[in-house]
This record gives structure tokens, C-alpha cells and sequence, in this order.
């Protein structure tokens, strides 16, 4: 049975903290991008109409994370598009981790999505990625608005 990654922003000074949790290291990473489009508007306002597929490899979980989020912000820049739904695989390679993933969403309309913020980017501010010790994962950073 497949369970649910859930999201969630968190105050920080100007900015926003983006959370995901989940079963998986992979589902906490969704968790993360679904909340990174909560800090822009809601995403159930997102229909996942068009598929953008992203692939990053870094040494470790936490830079992974950053290097995730920020394939995000620059996909949703250069494609004008919101992204709603995440499926995201993450697996060990020589390089430390590659994460293969796809998102669904679609172009901006400013009038229905409403958009509160434009996200700049993440950063290492709060960054965490790992397993907690009640065995869920965590993926969270701070992301600049």
C-alpha cells in the first residue's frame, strides 16, 4: 500500500521553511516540493497537466535536497509553471545519490493560482535530510522568497 508524503511550511524570519516527511527518503522529497509550492499558492489550485522530469546527483541527502528544490525553482522560472504532484525515486550510485523524479503541473494563471510569492531558491538555512528516529524521513530547508 502506498502511504502519503505529507508537507507543510514553517515560519522563518523573511522566508519560508519548506518540510516533507514520508515512509521513504523519496517521499519526504515530494513532501519538500509540495510544500515549495504551498509558499506560492495552494497547490490543490495545480492541475498536474503537463510532465517536467528532473535528475540530480549529489554526495549526500541534504545537498540532494538542495539541489532538488532548486531544479524546482528553476524549472517553475524558465517554464512559467506551477507543479503540484512529485514522483520521485532516489537511489545510491558510485557519485553518492541520484534522484530521478517527475512533476506534473502547469503553467502559471495569475487570476486562478494567485501566486503569494516567488520562490528564489533553497538554501542550506535548517537544512535536513535523513531518517528520524521514529523512522520516518525528514527532507526541510529554508527557501528564500
Amino acid at each position: 500500500m502506498a502511504t502519503q508524503a505529507a508537507w507543510e511550511t514553517f515560519p522563518h524570519e523573511a522566508d519560508v521553511g519548506v518540510r516533507g516527511t514520508g515512509a521513504t527518503l523519496a517521499e519526504a522529497f515530494a513532501g519538500a516540493a509540495t510544500a515549495m509550492t504551498a509558499a506560492i499558492c495552494d497547490p490543490a489550485m495545480v492541475a498536474a497537466r503537463e510532465a517536467v522530469a528532473v535528475e540530480c546527483v549529489a554526495p549526500e541527502a541534504e545537498l540532494l535536497l538542495l539541489d532538488w528544490l532548486n531544479a524546482l525553482v528553476f524549472e517553475m522560472a524558465t517554464r512559467r509553471m506551477l507543479f503540484s504532484r512529485f514522483e520521485v525515486d532516489i537511489a545510491p550510485e558510485d557519485a553518492g545519490l541520484r534522484l530521478r523524479a517527475t512533476a506534473w503541473g502547469e503553467a502559471v494563471d495569475v487570476a486562478r493560482h494567485q501566486p503569494a510569492a516567488e520562490v528564489k531558491g533553497a538554501s542550506f538555512c535548517e537544512l535536513k535530510a535523513g531518517q528520524q528516529p521514529d523512522g520516518r524521513w525528514l527532507a526541510q530547508c529554508v527557501v528564500d522568497v
